[in-house]
């Protein structure tokens, strides 16, 4: 038991002894490492210490060296500043000595417009004293010697003053006469096409002659018929082989003669099948004038037209003017317009469309009132047609005044279509008893010398006595022959009345 507690107590005790001698050990090392980082630390702190004084030393250098270069900066620009300084000062002087010279200048010319005005009054009091001394001397005012000495010159040159004036117009007016016909050659040339008269009736080539009593028909009702539903005259006469359409209509010719073609293919010839030939007649007929306004649109390149103005344009396939068919010469007019706008430096467009549609009044001119100009003004505003073209085209039989050069090319290229040979016909008889008629009427007023109708008959040309009709009684002649002409005369469109006077001055040298 003893020896347990001795072996348990010494076990105690070394154990004591051992956890001394072990802290003391690790104390003991513990110091030894703490000295080391201490002076690892330190080295470091004093490196970093040297590190930050060398840095220091650095920065106050480079900062030194910015500090000297912003220095001479600042002492170039301030150089830079006095040299300014200098200049702007020596400017300023010399401005000073300027404006002090100007103004001494200016003091000067003040005084010089003084002067000159003093003398321009003095000179016109002088004048006005001068004048009344003449005007007494001469017993005489200024206007009244003015006066004579304007006549007495006037008096003097006035024949050839006269001279020259008609020298100078007769040169420009042939100038004018050759650059004129030149256009106009130009625009024919441009443009050539074939003429087509047409005349108050049709005539219908027949299969055989036994056809014409089947037409008739009994007592007359097939015939009766024709005319009642076209609205035309079928003559059937000894004629062989044809009969005869005769109508002022072209439109209804045409669909008589439509109707009676398709009753001859067929060859029942009876009032009912009379009313269906008519009816099918009538529809061929309006798809034809489509077709003819499309065509003459085509031709002539207007574009953009309203279908319902196109069908109006094609009407005038089967309207005539003195047998010329209207259609063609609508073309024909928008070609020449066109050409001479191009000449002339116009607007070629608005030519061409006004040329196409001047006469579109005609197409429905026997269904209102009004002259062709007008209703086709009208027609053309309803269609919403440029302003420019409307104006163009209203002025071509001289009812309105001429407002812009298309106007004039328009007027220009219409009388060259109808004044073109074979472009109109008209009867012979009736044409120079007109003509005849026309120069009788003039020749009946005193004062006249001769009278010529031009323009087949469009135009009456009057010279008069110059010693016997002044200007204003040439005035007066033209509207008393136009009046007398309207009173006594039937004639389709317009009469154009010209009176001519011209006074001729002789003289010989000897």
């Amino acid at each position: 038991m003893n020896d347990l507690i001795i072996f348990i107590g010494t076990i105690v005790g070394t154990l004591i002894i051992g956890s001394t001698l072990g802290y003391y050990a690790r104390q003991t090392i513990a110091r030894k490492q703490k000295g080391t980082i201490e002076a690892k630390l330190n080295k470091l702190v004093n490196e970093a210490k040297d590190e930050a004084k060398e840095t220091l030393i650095q920065a106050k250098e480079r900062a030194n060296k910015v500090l000297e270069e912003i220095k001479q900066q600042e002492r170039a620009r301030q150089t830079q500043l006095t040299r300014m300084e200098e200049r702007l000062l020596k400017k300023e002087q010399v401005l000073e000595q300027k404006d002090s010279k100007l103004e001494k200048d200016y003091s000067d010319f003040k005084t010089k417009v003084q002067k000159v005005k003093k003398i321009k009054e003095e000179l016109i009091a002088l004048q006005k004293e001068q004048i009344k001394k003449l005007e007494k001397v001469a017993k005489l005012t200024q206007e009244q010697a003015k006066e004579e000495l304007l006549s007495a010159a006037e008096k003097e040159h006035q024949q050839v003053l006269l001279e020259r004036i008609r020298r100078l117009e007769q040169d420009g007016q042939e100038e004018l006469n050759k650059k004129a016909q030149k256009i106009i050659a130009l625009a024919m040339q441009r443009y050539s096409a074939s003429h087509a008269s047409e005349i108050t009736s049709t005539s219908v080539s027949l299969p055989s002659d036994d056809l014409k009593g089947r037409i008739i028909g009994k007592e007359g009702r097939n015939i009766k018929t024709l005319e009642k539903l076209t609205g035309v005259e079928v003559l059937v006469d000894d004629t062989p082989g044809a009969i005869i359409v005769s109508g002022f209509d072209p439109i209804r010719r045409q669909v008589a003669k439509m109707a009676l073609e398709k009753l001859m293919l067929d060859g029942r010839i009876q009032p009912a099948r009379i009313e269906e030939a008519v009816e099918k007649a009538n529809q061929e007929i309006t798809e034809k004038i489509n077709e003819a306004g499309e065509a003459a649109t085509y031709d002539v390149g207007v574009a953009g037209l309203n279908s319902q103005l196109i069908k109006l344009l094609g009407r005038l396939r089967f309207r005539t003017s003195y047998g010329q068919n209207v259609l063609l010469h609508s073309v024909e007019v928008a070609h020449l317009a066109g050409a001479i706008a191009s000449e002339l430096g116009g607007d070629a467009d608005i030519a061409k469309k006004a040329g196409l549609l001047h006469d579109i009044g005609k197409a429905v001119d026997h269904e209102i009132q009004g002259s062709h100009v007008e209703i086709g003004k009208r027609i053309l505003k309803k269609f919403d047609i440029d302003d420019k073209v409307i104006e163009a085209m209203q002025s071509h039989h001289e009812e309105y005044p001429f407002e812009t050069l298309e106007s004039i090319i328009v007027q220009v290229a219409d009388a060259l279509s109808g004044a073109r040979p074979g472009a109109r016909k008209d009867t012979l008889e009736a044409y120079l008893k007109r003509l005849k008629e026309l120069e009788n009427i003039a020749n009946s007023f005193n004062g006249v010398e001769k009278a010529y109708a031009i323009q087949a008959g469009r135009e009456i040309r009057i010279f008069v006595h110059p010693d016997k009709i002044d200007d204003m009684a040439a005035y007066k002649l033209a509207k008393d022959i136009a009046d007398q002409i309207h009173q006594e005369l039937r004639y389709p469109g317009e009469i154009k009345v010209s009176v001519i006077r011209e006074t001729r001055a002789v003289e010989y040298a000897r």
